[in-house]
């Protein structure tokens, strides 16, 4: 069976979008100062070279569409110059409009499948892992934003946190989900030894991403407006309706509910002590769980 796109080159592309999740991950502080240490100009240009791994899997698949790489060039640079201004309008980081600027397009372009049409037949999560990237340069290396919480070196404190919310949130989340006909009990897991290769797919594709982005940055940025329990809420509604599509062409509001709930118990794991994989954490057990035993 042919696969719809060329595995070495996807391979690669793959590996070089990795790259500044991992060294932000384990190595953020290094990343930020070697980023504050460039010319304002080559700091706020660098994010154009986000656009090498679309140009490595277009050119392989003969999809090299010249608008797209203008989109993939010039868009990770916008990102990180409004950064810059806002970190240059507000430097005590109470949030300014122009990171709300920022987050919705993004928001929009990975929810709405925006950048999906520019990479082959199932390679949308390369698109995401792009934004993701550019998120990363800008709000961490560029806006120096604090208290996001994005460290990938895992205490036992992480797991504790994040396995808590996830177990206040089953007996709520499966009673519900039942009753309303969106979850249904799987009579036996089809090949059991693939979950935890699941979870570690879940995390790293599905769970990361959406906690910098809903976690790390919107509420983040929120509770330093409205406080913390507003920003709870009101990101956990956020992140429920960005489900609205999934699963279905309509308003799917089984999903935007279910989720909306998680939601909250993503914020807490997170905001307990603003960690990413605390709540990465939760989240990747709840999705893990709900594709094995009750989708």
């Amino acid at each position: 069976m042919l696969l719809p796109f060329p595995i070495i080159p996807t391979a690669i592309a793959l590996a070089l979008l990795l790259v500044p999740v991992f060294a932000f991950g384990f190595a953020g502080d290094r990343c930020v100062r070697t980023a504050q240490s460039l010319p304002t100009a080559l700091r706020l240009t660098f994010p154009a070279a986000f656009a090498l791994p679309y140009l490595i899997v277009a050119v392989s698949s003969h999809l090299l569409s010249f608008s797209w790489l203008l989109v993939y060039l010039l868009a990770p640079v916008l990102i990180a110059s409004i950064e810059y201004l806002a970190a240059k309008v507000d430097p005590s980081q109470r949030g300014h409009l122009l990171d709300f600027l920022v987050l919705l397009p993004l928001g929009l372009a990975v929810d709405l499948r925006w950048l999906e049409p520019a990479w082959p037949h199932k390679l949308g999560l390369l698109g995401k892992l792009t934004l993701l990237d550019a998120g990363l340069y800008s709000f961490l290396a560029v806006r120096c934003l604090s208290g996001v919480g994005y460290d990938l070196r895992f205490r036992g404190r992480d797991w504790r946190i994040g396995l808590r919310e996830f177990l206040f949130y089953l007996p709520i989340a499966v009673p519900l989900g039942l009753a309303l006909g969106f979850l249904h009990f799987h009579h036996h897991v089809d090949h059991p030894w693939l979950i935890i290769p699941a979870w570690i797919f879940t995390f790293v594709g599905v769970a990361l991403p959406e906690e910098i982005f809903f976690r790390g940055w919107i509420q983040n940025l929120l509770q330093r407006r409205i406080g913390r329990t507003a920003a709870l809420l009101v990101t956990a509604v956020l992140f429920g309706l960005s489900h609205f599509n999934k699963r279905t062409t309509l308003f799917n509001w089984r999903y935007v509910l279910l989720a909306a709930i998680a939601g909250i118990f993503y914020g807490r794991a997170w905001r307990q002590d603003q960690r990413i994989p605390a709540s990465a954490i939760t989240h990747s057990t709840v999705d893990t769980i709900w594709g094995a035993l009750l989708r």
